[in-house]
């Protein structure tokens, strides 16, 4: 079988970004604008805002795109954060960027009651990796916004993914709740929680998602393991397409792990604002930035289907 992976996504949105415009929180820093250059050039979008320094960043873009950039001065981050969350909320933007600023200042811009990005629900972060110890693609939620999500909270993080899934392609949605056990106790309530998604998904009312759980990690993404804890008949174990975590601790450090001991491509998402949100490490390389950029153009895609 041929694995899907970020390549398959550049191939189908390149070129493809027409009328699609970036709203870059922070530039100031080289990689950000090498990111923001290569989805020009690529057609991923189309135009892009950033915010940030004016005179730094325009040293740094490529003369081939600096008609389709607008740049917006801004002295702190939490200037750019507000900015570039501004624009988007004005019409002039369809996806934002987390570029050169710490993550407190850039969330709580999004988050912001009255000039901020929320939706309807609640926001979840999800990164997606791929990795060639998994033959295909895995995410990973919530790892970055709920610290310790209560069953509903797990339930919307859940349908929060739908548009993602959607826009890639994939139908029905495997996930494991995970969880330290595969035995349901009492005293985890993870594992009561999953055992509920897990009951819910069978009765059809998480409609696009088959939920199984609780499952440790090595069930949730190894056959070998879910046939030795004789858990094979499961349509999940062993073949994820989305580990549900308990707690941000667990998804945060997993996803992590993903990069730096399985040498993943990852890409990193926020999901439920009005728009996709990238929320990327300041330290990631442009190749990360890109992926997280087609992962929101396929959740954008999956909001039209």
């Amino acid at each position: 079988m041929t694995r899907f992976g970020f390549s398959n996504l550049m191939r189908r949105f390149a070129g493809q970004g027409d009328g699609c415009t970036l709203c870059v929180a922070g530039g100031n820093e080289p990689d950000v604008i090498r990111a923001v250059v290569a989805a020009l050039q690529r057609g991923l979008v189309t135009r892009a805002i950033i915010t940030g320094d004016v005179n730094l960043i325009d040293d740094h873009l490529s003369p081939d795109v600096t008609a389709q950039v607008d740049i917006r001065n801004a002295d702190t981050p939490a200037e750019c954060a507000e900015l570039a969350v501004a624009a988007i909320r004005s019409g002039e933007g369809d996806i934002l960027m987390k570029g050169h600023v710490d993550s407190t200042s850039y969330l709580r811009a999004v988050v912001n009651r009255t000039a901020g990005l929320r939706g309807n629900g609640i926001l979840s972060n999800v990164t997606v990796a791929e990795m060639s110890s998994y033959p295909k693609l895995i995410a990973a939620t919530d790892n970055g916004i709920v610290p310790a999500p209560d069953l509903d909270q797990k339930r919307q993080i859940l349908l929060n993914t739908a548009p993602l899934f959607r826009g890639l392609g994939i139908d029905p949605v495997k996930v494991a709740a995970v969880a330290a056990t595969e035995k349901v106790s009492d005293a985890l309530p993870a594992t009561l929680d999953a055992q509920r998604l897990a009951q819910e998904s069978r009765q059809g009312k998480l409609p696009g998602f088959v939920v199984d759980g609780p499952f440790g990690y090595d069930v949730a993404v190894s056959r070998a393991a879910a046939e030795t804890k004789k858990l094979e008949g499961s349509a999940v174990a062993g073949e994820a397409d989305l580990l549900l975590f308990p707690t941000i601790d667990a998804a945060n450090a997993v996803a992590k792990s993903w990069k730096y001991h399985g040498a993943a491509e990852t890409g990193s998402l926020v999901l439920g604002a009005v728009v996709p949100v990238l929320l990327n490490s300041r330290s990631d390389t442009v190749a990360r930035r890109i992926n997280a950029l087609l992962l929101a153009l396929a959740v954008k895609a999956g909001e039209n289907q």
